[in-house]
């Protein structure tokens, strides 16, 4: 009567459905425990041609050939690779050296190589600078903050009194007690593309798609609250919840039918301000959330600011202005507005770097703790900053100077440039290209240098733990065991990370699925099996 997990997970792919999981023990607390306390090895039958003389790595090989060539995701382009990282054997491939989509799998290489150039203790740093005097406890001018790309300031997770708190009180024993000038945001350590090669322009509302930039806060991200009207077919109501987004929102939703579920969408154009929201929400029912991506980081992050310094008692009498906005001195010696203006037309031209004074600093938390959120949740935002944070010196940093540094260290490690294309740091573009050898190969690296080792695997997420595989593979033997990244756009699936056999045999793995139709949970299930037989395997 017992039936082996692999064989309902083969079972299941075949067919395209989804299976619940079959009973297991409680797993070992470590990997490579005792055979004793561990779930029997998988019965699985395997070609008459190996019944004889097969060892367990050919036995391995055919069941993982038929999870992958299943007619329900045989149409996926794989691309596989699983290789001991005790011996560097190599256990399994299936076109491990084509070249396929990585969707998030690409900030395993967004990573890997801001760890190696910036170091695991690298901090980002905002500071706010002046080159105004300070008579009788006002600052006769400008108070600027520079941005160094921190990702973090007042990001998901964190406290969002802190630093804005810890500023004000500087202020005030910088004898500041009023600003009789703008808050100006001083962007320019990272150049003016805010969004990533080939990223889909449908996308730009999301969260997810955040724009990049040198100055950032909350994760450039607004909440979009959506409630019904008053009756039947009246315009649904919609506003941010925070009022510095800079975002215009306009409701075109509806008020539909009470006890009908919601269906609420947003809409922006690439560089409008304009958000629309559109569907439909129930009469009566309960406001519905969208979380938005704000336009402009800066200006989000100066109006941020300067409505948290008056909450805490700085007065300040100009506008938040995003620095690019500043007017600029003519042929003439005339100032004029270059580009949009949120300021006033009596603005000053921004002052030289070299004139200011630093009035409070604030240092991220290092390199080793932001990446635990960037990997844990999949950050997008985050893989972009630490992407263009490899070509901060000298700036202003971008893409395109970045991944020329990604790719010296890409060579550095083994990997030739046929193996691999950078598009973006965070895998929204499709214009990223991979293999699974390139990904294994930095996975390697990664655990067999000791500076890394322990660092990056901390950032993984855990099998049927935490991040983006908390639910995943619980009850089994790679629960708690299997560290790994995920991949996801439409059509394209991805894991890869580390696993430890039964034996104790530590194995690193690259699966990434491209150009399949298939529902995506048959592609998980396939792959959920795989490393669950792999977290089985024996050489015994």
């Amino acid at each position: 009567m017992r039936r082996s997990v692999l064989l309902i997970a083969l079972a299941a792919v075949a067919c395209g459905g989804n299976p619940k999981p079959a009973p297991a023990p409680t797993p070992p607390a470590a990997a490579g425990a005792a055979r004793s306390s561990a779930r029997p090895a998988l019965a699985v039958p395997h070609p008459a041609p190996c019944a004889a003389s097969c060892t367990a790595a050919d036995r391995l090989t055919l069941e993982l050939d038929l999870l992958f060539g299943a007619p329900a995701v045989q149409q996926a382009i794989w691309s596989i690779r699983v290789q001991s990282l005790d011996t560097g054997e190599l256990i399994y491939a299936l076109n491990p050296d084509t070249l396929v989509m990585p969707a998030s799998n690409m900030k395993i290489v967004t990573l890997a190589t801001a760890a190696e150039r910036l170091g695991w203790d690298y901090r980002f740093e905002t500071r706010l600078e002046t080159e105004a005097p300070v008579t009788n406890g006002v600052l006769q001018g400008d108070l600027v903050v520079v941005g160094g790309g921190d990702p973090s300031i007042n990001g998901k997770g964190s406290d969002p009194d802190v630093v804005f708190t810890e500023w004000a009180e500087a202020l005030r024993q910088a004898g500041i007690a009023r600003i009789a000038g703008h808050i100006v945001g001083d962007d320019n350590a990272f150049d003016d593309e805010r969004y990533g090669d080939g990223w889909s322009w449908d996308d730009f509302a999301y969260g997810y798609q955040a724009p990049v930039g040198a100055l950032q806060i909350g994760e450039g991200l607004v909440d979009v609250v959506v409630g019904p009207g008053r009756e039947i077919g009246a315009p649904a109501e919609a506003a941010p919840r925070a009022d510095n987004s800079g975002l215009e929102v306009v409701s075109r939703a509806t008020t539909g039918t009470a006890g009908t579920r919601a269906d609420v969408d947003i809409f922006r154009f690439p560089g409008s301000r304009v958000l629309e929201v559109r569907g439909t929400v129930p009469l009566g029912g309960p406001e519905v959330v969208r979380e938005a991506a704000v336009d402009n980081p800066t200006l989000f992050f100066v109006r941020t600011l300067r409505a948290a310094l008056i909450a805490r008692g700085i007065a300040v009498a100009g506008d938040a202005i995003d620095g690019d906005d500043l007017p600029a001195p003519t042929s003439a010696g005339r100032p004029t507005t270059a580009g949009r203006s949120d300021g006033p037309a009596t603005a000053a031209p921004p002052a030289s770097p070299a004139a200011r004074r630093v009035l409070a600093r604030h240092l991220s938390a290092p390199l080793s703790e932001v990446a635990r959120r960037l990997m844990k949740v999949s950050q997008n935002l985050y893989a972009e900053t630490f992407m263009r944070a490899l070509s901060l010196t000298p700036g202003p940093a971008s893409a395109a100077a970045s991944q020329k540094v990604q790719a010296e260290i890409l060579e550095s490690w083994g990997i030739a440039p046929g193996h691999y294309a950078l598009a973006d740091g965070s895998g929204l573009s499709r214009h990223n290209l991979v293999t699974a050898s390139t990904i294994v190969r930095i996975l390697q690296v990664m655990a067999r240098t000791p500076r890394h080792a322990e660092a990056f695997e901390a950032t993984l997420p855990i099998a049927g733990a935490d991040g983006t595989i908390a639910s995943r593979l619980k009850a089994t033997r790679a629960e708690n065991n299997v560290k790994a990244k995920t991949g996801t756009l439409r059509r394209v699936r991805a894991l890869s990370g580390y696993v430890t056999t039964i034996d104790g045999e530590r194995v690193v793995f690259a699966i990434l699925a491209n150009h399949f139709t298939a529902p995506t949970r048959a592609i998980d299930t396939a792959v959920d099996a795989a490393l669950e037989r792999l977290a089985n395997f024996s050489r015994k």
